[in-house]
């Protein structure tokens, strides 16, 4: 991907994500507001709820106590205090009292909770309120919720109850309205809200007993799973309730829990409160947004392609001429244009490439030199040893013509042997240089590596374990599905030969030596490891410049030697080392050299050249 499409995608999806934040933003906002509006609709309405429950109970309060204190009820309470008293007579009285009063529930009970009068059930007229004793004081107490008992069934009660006491003796007055539509019908409902009432009079959950101001609940098993959980543990819930796949028809119920005197859950109240409004706006949003975003991106995309265009074409010219000096092309240059920072780049390109020129043309002059340099000094170095025997000898013979001829004879023959053995070594130096000059070309045919490395390190078993010396273990870690190449067997033979003999230089007190092969991409790598004393960081740049050598004795071609192979094949090699921890010769080969044709069904011919020399064997390097 390149510099121009990296910069028009970063533009396109800066803009993208920019719009998507935004729409996503007020849509979030949008939600939080409504959702912050219901919650205070729905504050309001629990409020007025419980004021209007407040309000009702105080009501029951004073009629209950405007019964007790009616003289009809001193009365009774009076007679009933009496031995013997008749209750029988006051059997009635309790319809009478709720009819007079607006009260739905009425009855009145002796001091030990028996039942003297019941407007709701007469059948219970002689049951006795166990609850009635367990308060106190039923003086201060407001009104509660109860479980009224019917001849029919069971309701929901706002109950009051009021004591009239007659010396040591109590007749309670229990008074109650009924807790049901008609209350529900007189909240003031915000438009869309509506509120239901659970009555919890009997267990689990029973659809019929869920109501609303105007009676019976549709789909009221829908409200199964929140009753449920209210009776387990009464609390408030908020939850959502979905009528169809249409999300715009779901509602938010807030579920109030409503307890009796005893903390028992007797009914739930549920306020809903519509999501249509909420979830047609944010479709409303969304739909916007896609326009808009729609919009944007494709002015974004417009406006992109114009900018990264004027932006990267600079650019793309200064990457071309970079590839162009990095082909070797000196004399490359760019035509800067546009303004700015963007032609200040283009200026210093230039001036950067004719100041490379320059010191390039520098420096091959300076390693000219000091590659002479060096040649003269490794000639003068390797030359000076056979020839300085030889003066030795020409001065002893010269010294031996005054001897008999006897003696002379001696001498001659002892000298002209010396000689011999001399110009032999000086044949053999120069000889070494004159095959490192004259490397041959690569004879290429399908060569297999792990072959090659087999048969480079089988010419040195008997020096692993020679008696007297230490012992080198050599490891094999050669992969069998490596492919082959096309190669010169003998060229990289003589190049792993000089690897090896390397490795067994630098472990003098023994080791191990290892051997790897694995393929690459495009070809194979061969390693080749020892666990000697390892090389500086200097050395290792160093390691492979002709004649250059950290040993007492060897010319230093011996590692130039395997980069000339490995280079003549167009591979790389590279060495990775530290002083104590080894070192470890990697070498990439392709599967086939660059620049040698293919001949279909033979093998591959070497390029033009004249290959001269012979293979001189291996040499020693660090």
């Amino acid at each position: 991907m390149n510099f121009r499409t990296k910069l028009f995608l970063i533009f396109f999806l800066t803009v993208g994500a920019s719009v998507t934040a935004m729409g996503w933003g007020v849509e979030r906002y949008t939600r939080d507001a409504f959702e912050e509006a219901e919650a205070a609709r729905t504050s309001a309405l629990v409020a007025q709820f419980q004021k209007e429950f407040s309000q009702q109970g105080e009501e029951v309060v004073n009629r209950v106590e405007n019964i007790a204190g009616a003289d009809a009820t001193v009365t009774m309470a009076m007679r009933l205090a009496q031995p013997n008293a008749d209750a029988t007579i006051y059997v009635h009285d309790a319809i009478g009292a709720a009819q007079d009063h607006g009260l739905d529930f009425m009855e009145f009970a002796q001091y030990d909770g028996a039942i003297v009068s019941s407007a709701q059930y007469q059948a219970r007229v002689g049951y006795k309120n166990e609850w009635i004793g367990a308060a106190q004081d039923w003086g201060s107490s407001d009104a509660f919720l109860k479980k009224e008992e019917l001849p029919d069934g069971v309701a929901l009660s706002l109950t009051a109850v009021r004591t009239v006491a007659v010396g040591d003796k109590n007749l309670y007055v229990i008074g109650g309205r009924r807790l049901d539509e008609s209350f529900l019908a007189s909240l003031v409902m915000p438009a869309g809200m509506r509120a239901m009432l659970y009555r919890n009079l009997e267990q689990g959950f029973i659809p019929s007993a869920l109501s609303g101001p105007a009676g019976k609940i549709e789909q009221a098993e829908k409200f199964g799973p929140l009753i449920e959980d209210m009776q387990k543990n009464p609390r408030q819930i908020v939850e959502t309730l979905e009528w169809s796949r249409d999300a715009a028809d779901a509602e938010i119920f807030h579920a109030i829990p409503l307890l009796g005197r005893n903390k028992e859950l007797l009914a739930v109240l549920l306020v809903g409160s519509p999501r249509r409004d909420l979830v047609l706006l944010l479709r409303r949003i969304q739909q916007i947004a896609v326009l808009s975003g729609a919009g944007a991106l494709l002015i974004a995309l417009l406006v992109t392609w114009w900018v990264s265009a004027r932006i990267t074409r600079p650019v793309v010219k200064l990457a071309e001429g970079a590839r162009a000096v990095a082909a070797g092309d000196w004399e490359a240059r760019i035509q800067p244009g546009g303004g700015g920072e963007i032609r200040q780049m283009g200026e210093a390109f230039n001036e950067m490439t004719r100041t490379l020129a320059a010191q390039r043309e520098r420096l091959v002059q300076a390693e000219r030199v000091a590659a002479w340099r060096e040649l003269a000094r490794r000639l003068a170095h390797e030359l000076r040893n056979p020839l300085f025997p030889l003066q030795i000898t020409l001065e002893n013979l010269q010294r031996a013509r005054s001897l008999s001829p006897e003696q002379f004879g001696e001498v001659f023959q002892e000298s002209t042997q010396t000689m011999h053995a001399e110009l032999a070594n000086l044949n053999t130096i120069v000889g070494r240089f004159s095959d490192f000059s004259k490397m041959p070309a690569p004879q290429l045919q399908r060569t297999n590596i792990n072959d090659a490395v087999r048969n480079a390190v089988r010419l040195f078993e008997p020096q692993f374990s020679a008696v007297g010396k230490p012992v080198i273990t050599p490891e094999f870690y050669l992969d069998d599905a490596l492919p082959e190449i096309d190669a010169d067997p003998d060229l990289l033979h003589r190049a792993l030969q000089n690897l090896v003999l390397n490795a067994l230089d630098a472990m003098p007190a023994g080791g191990a030596l290892k051997l790897r092969t694995f393929p690459l991409d495009k070809g194979v790598c061969i390693e080749v490891s020892d666990t000697g004393q390892g090389l500086t960081p200097e050395e290792c740049l160093r390691l492979f410049t002709p004649y250059y050598t950290s040993k007492q004795h060897g010319t230093g071609l011996g590692l130039a030697i395997v980069q000339s192979v490995v280079s003549d094949h167009g591979g790389t090699i590279s060495v990775s080392s530290e002083p104590g921890s080894g070192s470890t010769f990697h070498i990439e080969l392709p599967l086939r050299p660059p620049n040698y044709p293919v001949i279909p069904g033979g093998d591959a011919p070497e390029p033009d050249s004249s290959p001269s020399g012979h293979d001189s064997g291996p040499e020693k390097n660090s």
